[in-house]
Parts: structure tokens; sequence; C-alpha cells
């Protein structure tokens, strides 16, 4: 036990909190958050509950990297639709179809006054996404658009949650734990056919990360978050349970779900707020966050240096 306490506590001295790191990274909290998720930033379990801290190595990784802050600032520069499109020289319209079209992956979203979701995209996946596929940025539609917009007429939601799941699987090596990320974008319906026996749903859905950062005031959007949350498509719902399935079988082998008493126990559901400002699964809150949540609705920053950068790309 001794021993134990020691290389905790040496864990904790050669690493920082997640606020300390973000004022040594000089990211914003949001910008943090999002390194974070991207992996661009990485992070290490200390202490009890796994919680998750930066190590001093990464840190300093970072800080002697040629150009920083500004290099790694422009890494996570976010852009909506209208800024996205004049980054890749189309339309507004054309950038739609695109990103509808499931052509790139939305990075994060929320919803607005109107309860409309508002998606927001790496601006360097966009440039990527430019660079690889000139032909689609002029002319017409091509036809495999088309039949895709024509199958699924907006891809962004499934894109979204395609992406988070990749980030928090990437958190962990936990067979449970795993297996409760894949369940967290199936409703409870869905999630009873592919965990039956009640014992391991109870103990899954209580591993299960949020997928969003939840809002004291997000309850009036319920309904719009839990459309993007959980999966709807037929397709994309039998994917995510064979998956599910295959986590399952891994676990089992591992060790089985704690007894019911010991068990841990249910939590809200991902998509259902609670009270105060929490942050996306496999993070810790940073200071300062509730204070920047207001600038969820703002437009995002434009980094100094990103403009030169996507100029030398093109």
């Amino acid at each position: 036990m001794a021993v134990r306490q020691c290389e905790v506590r040496g864990a904790t001295e050669e690493s920082v909190a997640f606020g300390r790191a973000a004022r040594e990274l000089e990211l914003k909290p949001r910008e943090f958050e999002l390194a974070v998720r991207l992996g661009a930033v990485r992070t290490v379990a200390s202490g009890p509950g796994r919680r998750r801290r930066v190590s001093r190595t990464e840190i300093e990784r970072h800080r002697s990297a040629d150009g920083f802050p500004e290099g790694l600032r422009s890494r996570l520069w976010v852009v909506g639709t209208a800024e996205g499109a004049e980054l890749m020289g189309i339309s507004p319209a054309r950038f739609g179809r695109l990103a509808r079209g499931g052509c790139f992956a939305p990075v994060r979203f929320y919803v607005n006054r109107y309860r409309a979701v508002v998606w927001h995209y790496l601006a360097a996946d966009l440039v990527d996404f430019a660079d690889r596929n000139p032909e689609l940025l002029t002319g017409r539609t091509p036809s495999l658009l088309r039949t895709a917009l024509e199958e699924h007429e907006d891809r962004r939601g499934r894109s979204w949650r395609a992406r988070r799941l990749d980030q928090l699987l990437a958190q962990t090596d936990d067979p449970w734990e795993r297996a409760a990320v894949t369940a967290s974008v199936l409703s409870p319906e869905d999630l009873a056919v592919g965990v039956p026996d009640q014992n391991e749903r109870a103990y899954v859905t209580g591993l299960r990360p949020a997928l969003v950062p939840a809002r004291s005031d997000a309850m009036a959007a319920h309904e719009v978050i839990e459309s993007v949350i959980l999966a709807e498509d037929p397709d994309e719902i039998e994917w995510h349970r064979h998956r599910l399935t295959a986590a399952l079988a891994q676990a089992r082998a591992v060790r089985p779900a704690p007894a019911p008493d010991v068990a841990t126990g249910p939590m809200p559901s991902p998509a259902v707020p609670v009270t105060g400002t929490e942050v996306h699964a496999g993070t810790e809150a940073v200071a300062g966050a509730a204070a920047e949540a207001a600038t969820t609705l703002a437009a995002p920053v434009r980094p100094r240096g990103l403009w030169d950068w996507l100029r030398r790309r093109t």
C-alpha cells in the first residue's frame, strides 16, 4: 500500500491538473478541452477515480515546439459553415451539401436559441479535404454524393458520433469502459436489446461517458441534443449493437461484471443535462469553463497564424 501511495504521489508531482495545464499551454478553456478530446494534448490517469492530468513531459513537448503557442492554437481552430466555405473557396450552399453528405466530420456542435443544431468543423480538416478532393469543389454535384444525400438526408450527426466514440475509446484500455463507450449512443430500448443481462446493463450504464458537456440551461434543448447523441438510423444502430456485442465478449473474458451490490449505479443518460458545468467524458473541469461557455454562441476566433499556414499549403 505504501508503495502504491508513493507511485500515485509521484505521478501527481510529475503531472498537473487541467486548469494549470491550460494556462501553461496558453490555451483558453474551450481550446484546451478540444485539444484533449482530439488527442493533441495527451493525458494520463492519476489518483482515485482515474482522474486525468497532463504530464510535465507533454507540456514541455508543446512549449518547446516551433511556433508555440500559435502552432498549437491553429490546429484547434474551429469554423462554422460560412467561414468553412470561405476557407475552401466554395459557396455556403455547396459546403452544406458536402457536410450533410458526410464528406468531413464535425468536431462539435451547439443548440442555438431557435433550437437548431449549429455544427463546427476543424479548419485543418476542411483544408485537407479540399486539397485531396478538388473535383468536389466545382461543377455539378457528383452522383455518388447525390445518392448519399438521397439515402441519408444529413450524415453530420452520424459523422460526429463516430468521431466522438473514437476519441473516447482512445482514452481507455479497460474492456468494460470501452463497451460503455459504444453503448453511449444507444437508446435505453436499443441498449436493452444489446445487453439483455440486467446486471451487465446496469454496470455498462453506470460507466457510460457523457458525449457532450451539460449546461444548466440545456434542458430546453434536451430533445435536440438527444437527436444528435443517439443513433437513429437502423443500419447505424445495428452497427453499434454489433460493436457492443464484440466489446462485451472481450470484457467478459477479462472479468465478469460486478455483483449488483458493488456495481456502479446507473448514471444519467448522456443526453440529460446536470446542474453546473461539465466537460466531455475523459476530461476534468477546467478553471473558468463556466465563463467560457458563453462563447459557444459566438463566432470562432481565428488564430493569427493560420491564414499564413493555409496560404503556404495552397
